[in-house]
């Protein structure tokens, strides 16, 4: 056969493969498509809902926010469980396996480093064991929302895109899964170890106590407290502890503190006479949200709330009940000790116990990915499980009251939804089980307060800082604070209350709290000088405040810059003293100087730390509080003591030129060299997707908002980071919802072909205010029994 025509053959064999190729990824598509189509929330019509007492009316606005009415509670419950599960079903089921340490059997092998490290806490096993003690009326508003969502997720007719695209199928919704969704929390905001402990451990072991205490003070000069208190600073070591001859990597840089903002004022600041709470919480910010928008109203109850639920939990989160209003901040109080396991002479796999010698507990279970299961051995003490181990080899047991048989309470939260006053809030809020948060609450009379919602451990025998051993029974917890004896404060003088996860008190108050890893206290000394410039505030005013990029922090590093510049005569860094000194201020998207000064406070914080406290190993945390390095750096760099130089570095001077040398490199790698490209939105950029998208192929097309560089950062008040930031913004005066504003990133659907999908998101990224209220009805579903 002639060798053209064994080619043209050739070429139409692969012609036609080619085209049998597209036909299936056409196929696929259609079949996707159409998969998409079937997983689309039902927005009308009537749907069979046993279990309800009455009919429930679900009216939607164009962005797709719910107006709930129903004859009780427990109804509207059935249908909050009911949407959560049509547009949310996949992140539920994320957040419950996040908790209990099942991501494998959902994501496979790539979920199994996640569960090794939060199966220990036995979360699923601790969840059961809340629902079946839990009060009866609790459980009775559980199941009817657990109603609801399997309502909901039968009531599609394909299951979330997601399972598709994993080969999986969701699993039902169990009362035990809506306390994981909690404790998912808890692991958001508070850990999963000891790491304040374990960060102290590794410093003193490395350089010493003293320095130790440097590196990690429980203050500074950037703290706002309400209470006009001063955190003592620690003393500067005169000299480092001899460091053990060994080379020593980087340590990671910028651990992100997640926090929120927070404040109210009084009703004499207001032209209505009622107070106006401000929040925004800083969490991952993702498509779909974390939370849920969502009018609750039960009209023969007197109930109307407005705020965010978070799929899973059939509470209002955040909002206002028309006579209070709330939000929550992360406290970042010290709920987690650090208890240091005694080994017992001469019998392995016992330690000491104030109540003498006992067995660690070895409990197996089980990881799971692909059809394939392996062991894990979970050792665990009376105190909690091991979880970590010291520098010096000794292992570390993690008490945590999210351990303890009454860390999660749903009725307390039921009760604040109804609470009339401050006065009727307060103990509420101190009945709170959930992750300890601050809570600013403001009522229609004018009045506000703050106080610490959730468990409170009461120490005894230390102040909670450091690794220590329990075994002789003079150190431990005695259970938790009373109501009484925890920090509250009510109507200051000046009608104006803040927080923004930095210490709020300090003295007594403060030695109770505990340092949970308190942030730096510049958004907190923003927000109460915004606060105090006025003497009549509207929500425009208040959201204006939540949108600020003021950088209060960063003139310290400008000035540390502008003087390490002016030692080095070299072109490019001679170009860069103009966008240093000419720095307005703020976190600005285009800004050059920002970005510049912002990289150098970086690469001082990690290196600093790295020189000082080396590369962490597997059983120390990986990362740093640098709220604690800003302090730190700063008293160093004042003062430059020769003593105290960073390891590795012939003087002050040397250290910060080297870093600057890394400023350089990052605008040669990050800019082309050009430094006029080397602007902080060029970097910091909104970030938000799916879940999924950054493994599968072209999804992030269907599924994420185009993204885009944006303004703010840690440490301003409008917080900004790579994926995370204000989860959601709202501004509400109680009894009149009508003017409260309110912003969500990545809109109220998970299904990307559902109308409203990513509705609301360009809103929340060009910060214009927008109605907390759902606008008029463009769809209504109706539930009956």
């Amino acid at each position: 056969m002639p060798r053209r025509l064994v080619l043209r053959r050739i070429g139409l064999g692969l012609a036609g493969l080619a085209g049998l190729v597209l036909l299936l990824v056409a196929v696929a598509a259609l079949l996707f498509f159409v998969r998409l189509e079937r997983s689309v929330p039902r927005l009308e019509g009537q749907v069979r809902a046993p279990g309800l007492s009455a009919p429930v009316t679900i009216a939607r606005d164009a962005n797709g926010v719910p107006t709930i009415t129903g004859r009780t509670r427990a109804d509207v419950a059935y249908a909050t469980g009911y949407l959560h599960a049509q547009e949310r079903y996949f992140q539920m089921d994320q957040l419950r396996r996040v908790a209990a340490g099942e991501l494998g059997e959902l994501f496979g092998a790539a979920g199994l480093a996640f569960d090794r490290v939060t199966r220990p806490h036995l979360f699923r096993a601790r969840a059961r064991y809340l629902v079946a003690h839990m009060p009866a009326a609790d459980r009775a508003m559980l199941d009817a929302y657990v109603a609801g969502v399997n309502r909901g997720l039968d009531d599609l007719k394909a299951a979330p895109f997601e399972y598709a695209l994993l080969g999986q199928r969701p699993r039902k919704w169990a009362p035990e899964d809506s306390l994981l969704v909690v404790y998912a929390m808890y692991l958001d905001l508070q850990h999963d170890r000891p790491e304040l402990e374990l960060f102290r451990a590794r410093a003193a072991a490395r350089v010493g106590p003293a320095m130790a205490d440097l590196l990690y003070p429980i203050g500074g000069e950037l703290d706002s407290p309400l209470d006009g208190s001063a955190a003592p600073l620690p003393a500067l070591p005169t000299s480092l502890k001899p460091l053990p001859a060994q080379t020593l990597g980087p340590m990671p840089a910028d651990r992100v503190v997640k926090g929120s903002n927070d404040w109210a004022i009084g009703g004499r600041l207001t032209a209505s006479g009622a107070a106006m709470v401000a929040n925004d919480m800083h969490l991952r910010t993702a498509v779909p949200n974390t939370w849920y928008r969502a009018r609750l109203v039960v009209p023969g109850e007197g109930m109307d709330l407005i705020g965010v639920t978070l799929p899973g939990v059939f509470t209002l989160v955040v909002g206002s009940n028309r006579h209070i209003a709330w939000g929550f901040t992360d406290a970042y109080i010290d709920a987690h000790d650090a208890v240091i396991v005694e080994p017992v002479n001469g019998r392995s796999g016992w330690y000491e116990t104030p109540a003498g010698p006992r067995r660690i507990s070895a409990r197996p279970e089980k990881l799971c990915a692909a059809g394939i299961c392996t062991d894990l051995i979970v050792r665990g003490t009376i105190w909690g499980p091991i979880t970590a181990r010291l520098p010096d080899g000794r292992e570390v047991a993690d008490r945590w009251l999210a351990h303890d048989a009454n860390a999660i309470r749903l009725g307390p939260m039921l009760a604040l939804e109804r609470a009339h006053s401050i006065a009727e809030a307060l103990p509420i809020a101190h009945a709170l089980a959930l992750p300890d948060e601050n809570i600013v609450i403001g009522d229609s009379a004018g009045h506000v307060a703050w106080t610490i919602a959730g468990q409170i451990p009461r120490r005894f025998g230390w102040d909670g800082r450091d690794a220590v051993s329990w075994a002789d029974g003079t150190k431990g917890w005695a259970g938790y604070l009373r109501p009484d004896e925890v920090p509250t404060i009510v109507d200051p003088a000046k009608a104006r209350v803040w927080t923004a996860n930095a210490r709020v008190v300090g003295g007594a108050a403060l030695s109770r709290l505990g340092d949970g890893g308190y942030d730096d206290g510049s958004r907190a000394q923003e927000i109460g000088r915004r606060l105090a410039a006025r003497d009549r505030f509207d929500e425009r005013d208040m959201m204006a405040i939540q949108l600020d990029t003021t950088a209060l922090r960063m003139r310290f590093w400008q000035d540390v810059l502008l003087q390490t510049l002016a030692r080095r005569h070299a072109q490019r860094f001679v170009a860069m003293v103009a966008p240093v000194r000419g720095w307005n201020g703020r976190a600005e998207a285009d800004s050059v100087g920002y970005r510049l000064i912002r990289t150098f406070r970086a690469a001082v914080l990690a290196q600093a730390y790295a020189a000082y406290i080396g590369a962490p190993d597997d059983d120390a945390p990986k990362g740093y509080n640098l709220s604690s390095a800003e302090q730190a750096l700063r008293m160093l760099l004042r003062a430059r003591p020769k003593g105290l130089v960073p390891p590795g570095y012939a003087s002050w001077d040397a250290f910060l030129d080297a870093n600057l040398d890394r400023v350089a490199g990052a605008v040669d790698a990050e800019a082309g060299g050009r430094l006029g490209r080397f602007t902080w939105g060029g970097w910091m950029h909104a970030d938000v997707h799916h879940p999924l998208s950054g493994a599968i192929p072209f999804l992030g097309l269907l599924t994420d908002p185009r993204d885009r560089g944006m303004p703010g950062d840690g440490g301003v008040v409008r917080a900004q980071y790579l994926g995370a930031g204000a989860s959601e913004r709202l501004v509400v005066s109680p009894g009149h919802e009508a003017q409260g504003l309110f912003h969500m990133p990545g809109g109220q659907s998970g299904a990307p072909l559902a109308p409203y999908y990513l509705a609301g998101h360009r809103d929340w990224i060009e910060g214009r205010p927008t109605p907390l209220l759902p606008g008029k009805a463009k769809w209504t579903l109706t539930l009956t029994p």
